[in-house]
């Protein structure tokens, strides 16, 4: 029996002996998110259905900030003993959490403790081989996964004699449309993209099935060193350095910066997140289609899978057993079809069980809203491989920021493509090589 299976058989053994439990006060489960605005207030409303759902425990969640703050808080109150129960952390910080072994209570392990029925295999394998140990064990509760796709304006193509339900799938085909809608006038700019690490080398680097790091990007162990400064990686960021000089390609910022340039009709195309879709319903005022990422027909492996983004709920040690009980219920609620499917609908996150997915597809979701199924068909596209099965990197907040600086000087033309990946990789390595130290 576990540490925490014994302490919840004492919590039980407790109740019994003082008749204790059905007339006590709702026990209180703290979550720290990230989601702002619009995410904010659907995340409440799945704590406000939980909670409405029985009457032994309260959710409440708290936006903490953007993904980083979020994270750095949450630490920072594990030190100070005052951690919540769940946290929210996106998928860079993934190796972080695990090296923190004694501040996490891997989620395979409390399900079980608390004797929780549920269906780990329910889950898609392109989104929870991010959060596994090697023997497959669920170490954190999947909830918000994304991957990046295209948008591309309908309206702007059909004005450059383009077929509008015939987006390009390729990276030539994606060049030639763009000269021909600049060349028409129909736009200014080819395309833009949206989080330029994650897209244009962490995801390109899984759908053409190459390593962005060696040691199956981290899986196998700390001694991973970054691979993004391959001949294929190379050729890709000196093709977009070639194109921005040109608008075919325009760059708008490291994060989401970039919307407004496909918002105001100036870029036909944008590549973000799935989970953008909202975003982009609410703010384009044209039609536009969701097509697939572009590869590079010369790469041998491609298209392979694209991998995930977003985060998932880490839970915190510290906390009486019978306040567990209650984040294994509300991660049990939270798996439920019905609760997955209505989260995929509203956001463009994935939804993350094949039967969430199932019921979206009977309910016609995806019939009623096309494109919105491209992230699944991407993602599900083949069995992830080590090179597409996700990152699990240390420090890898502040290498994306390594990365972000090199990209920009690239975009700039103060560097060649070699010259700004070969740095960002040295100076990648430096920090992996610390956070190997640290955690060894």
């Amino acid at each position: 029996m576990s540490h925490h299976s014994k302490l919840l058989a004492g919590a039980a053994a407790v109740a019994v002996l003082t008749g204790a439990g059905a007339a006590q006060a709702q026990t209180e489960v703290q979550w720290w998110h990230a989601m702002g605005g619009a995410l904010g207030e659907k995340t409440n409303a799945i704590a406000e259905g939980f909670n409405a759902s029985q009457s032994d425990f309260k959710v409440m969640p708290v936006y903490r900030g953007n993904y980083t703050e979020t994270m750095t808080a949450a630490i920072a109150a594990f030190r100070a003993g005052e951690q919540p129960h769940i946290v929210q952390v996106f998928e860079v910080g993934t190796a972080t959490m695990m090296a923190a072994e004694g501040a996490i209570y891997p989620v395979y392990e409390l399900m079980a403790d608390a004797g929780v029925d549920w269906n780990p295999d329910d889950y898609l394998d392109s989104v929870v081989g991010y959060y596994t140990t090697p023997d497959g064990e669920m170490l954190s509760m999947p909830f918000n996964s994304s991957t990046p796709v295209m948008y591309y304006n309908k309206e702007v193509f059909e004005a450059a004699g383009l077929d509008p339900e015939s987006p390009p799938t390729t990276w030539p085909e994606l060049e030639e449309a763009a000269r021909t809608i600049i060349s028409s006038g129909a736009a200014t700019c080819g395309f833009t993209t949206g989080w330029q690490s994650w897209v244009q080398l962490e995801n390109f680097s899984a759908w053409h099935n190459v390593p962005f790091a060696t040691q199956s990007n981290g899986f196998e162990g700390l001694g991973t060193e970054l691979a993004f400064n391959s001949d294929l990686h190379v050729a890709h960021i000196g093709a977009l350095q070639a194109w921005s000089d040109e608008g075919v390609f325009k760059y708008g910022g490291r994060r989401s910066d970039s919307a407004p340039l496909f918002y105001t009709r100036e870029c036909a195309m944008y590549m973000n997140s799935s989970a953008a879709y909202a975003g982009v319903t609410a703010n384009a005022e044209f039609d536009f289609g969701v097509a697939k990422l572009p590869y590079w027909p010369d790469a041998s492996g491609a298209p392979q899978n694209t991998i995930i983004g977003g985060a998932t709920l880490w839970v915190l040690q510290g906390r009486d057993a019978e306040e567990y009980e209650g984040v294994a219920a509300f991660f049990n609620y939270l798996a439920k079809p019905e609760v997955q499917a209505q989260w995929h609908q509203d956001t463009g996150y994935l939804p993350i069980t094949n039967s969430a997915w199932e019921r979206s597809r009977e309910q016609g979701f995806y019939g009623d809203n096309p494109g919105t199924d491209t992230s699944i068909e991407q993602m599900t596209l083949n069995d992830p491989t080590q090179n597409s099965k996700g990152l699990r990197l240390g420090s890898f907040v502040q290498i994306r920021d390594i990365i972000n600086e090199e990209l920009e000087r690239i975009w700039a033309g103060d560097v060649s493509a070699q010259e700004g990946l070969d740095t960002a990789v040295r100076r990648g390595n430096e920090l992996l090589r610390q956070f190997e130290a640290d955690n060894s």
